[in-house]
This record gives C-alpha cells, sequence and structure tokens, in this order.
C-alpha cells in the first residue's frame, strides 16, 4: 500500500492564531530557540500498490479542490513516503 502526504498552510500575509499560541505557549515553557510558530494541516491519502504519478497528479487536484481553501490557504507540499 502507498501514502501520499498533503501538507496545507495559511497564506504567509494572513493572521494565524493557532501558529500564534503555538509560539507563545513555546516560550512559556522556555523553548526560546524560535522565533515564531505557524500552524498548518497534514493530510495522509492511501492508495493500492505502489503511488504513481497518476495518483500524485490526483492528490494535488484533491489538494486544490477539496483539501484546502485557496483563498486563505497554500498547499505547499503533495509526496509519496516510502512505507
Amino acid at each position: 500500500m502507498g501514502r501520499i502526504v498533503v501538507e496545507v498552510m495559511p497564506k504567509p500575509e494572513l493572521l494565524d492564531p493557532q501558529g500564534k499560541a503555538v509560539a507563545g505557549a513555546l516560550q512559556r515553557l522556555g523553548i526560546d530557540d524560535f522565533s515564531g510558530a505557524r500552524q498548518g494541516k497534514r493530510f495522509e491519502l492511501s492508495v493500492d500498490g505502489e503511488v504513481t504519478e497518476q495518483h500524485l497528479v490526483a492528490a494535488r487536484e484533491a489538494a486544490e479542490t477539496l483539501l484546502s481553501n485557496p483563498i486563505i490557504e497554500d498547499v505547499v507540499a503533495v509526496t509519496a513516503v516510502a512505507e
């Protein structure tokens, strides 16, 4: 069985309240190595057999039409993952 990972992030120009909350929590925990944080979404899609180029194209289409809101989010990666 193959797997495809789709990563979606808020557009850089938009506010990211969840990322801001994570950044604040890191500071409160004494983890001050990071200057900021942004939070996105990750989807794992399974296919029977090995991932083909056709699967990746279909995953990209799904990512752009269903898995993300193109007004406020960017699809940043659609990749096959080795098992």
